[in-house]
């Protein structure tokens, strides 16, 4: 067995790769590849999937999260234990503001903690916030890049198919909350805990008064806004990770 195999994303230590962009969709993990120099598959395990490449001459990752917070974890402590120490997710959520449209990009300045995966690991008094300096890079880019972007805070949840989502979706919406996803919270306090620098940039595939099961659907599809959306947010991370590399 090679030395310190992670047991769900399948990769050992040794490849000396410090970065890595975080989407949910294994399928996405395709879409970054094309932006990438040399890339090569290294493990395909459930839902995480891995490509490694190069943008510009540095060393990423691309690895797939699935759907949630706590199968998110799992790869971001695993990602971690082989030497990964700045991570991006690159993701999908649904707008709660208004003016939010498809396929702008909402940057988490911070995330409400209504997922049970952060919770689990400490008090929800602790902050979900992404590190300040990455923060600032990938914000930076977006606006050299030139991609329409919304920071701001996010809302993170477990499940889509509750009893009171209008209610929820509502109530966290007249308090200024931006949209919501799934994984964001859990990617900040898990950063947070193990010093892992993090940020996370999300694109707009539902509106806020757009519909569910549509809009994920038009995203697969690739039709629409959404999927420029897709593009902006892998070249915003990617722009952030070479800016971030360069500081050093």
């Amino acid at each position: 067995m090679e030395h310190n195999l992670q047991p769900h994303i399948r990769i050992a230590n040794g490849h000396e790769v410090q970065y890595a962009l975080l989407p949910g969709d294994p399928g996405r993990v395709d879409e970054v590849a094309k932006f990438l120099e040399n890339p090569v598959e290294i493990a395909n395990n459930r839902e995480y999937k891995t490509v490694k490449g190069q943008y510009k001459g540095v060393p990423v990752f691309v690895t797939s999260t699935g759907i949630g917070g706590v199968s998110a974890g799992i790869a971001i402590e695993e990602l971690k234990n082989i030497g990964v120490n700045v991570m991006i997710r690159i993701g999908s959520c649904g707008a709660l503001q208004p003016n939010l449209r498809l396929g702008d990009l909402v940057i988490a300045s911070g995330a409400v903690r209504n997922d049970g995966a952060s919770y689990s690991y400490i008090n929800k008094a602790y902050p979900a916030i992404p590190d300040t300096e990455l923060l600032f890079h990938v914000i930076n880019d977006a606006k050299k890049i030139g991609a329409k972007n919304y920071t701001g805070i996010v809302r993170c949840h477990d499940s889509f198919y509750t009893d009171k989502e209008p209610e929820i979706d509502k109530y966290w919406s007249e308090r200024g909350i931006l949209a919501s996803d799934m994984e964001t919270a859990a990617l900040f306090v898990i950063g947070g805990l193990r010093g892992i620098k993090t940020a996370s940039i999300l694109n707009v595939v539902v509106e806020k008064e757009g519909d569910l099961e549509g809009g994920i659907n038009d995203y697969i599809d690739a039709k629409n806004n959404s999927k420029r959306g897709e593009e902006l947010e892998i070249l915003t991370a990617l722009e952030a990770i070479v800016s971030y590399d360069s500081t050093f």
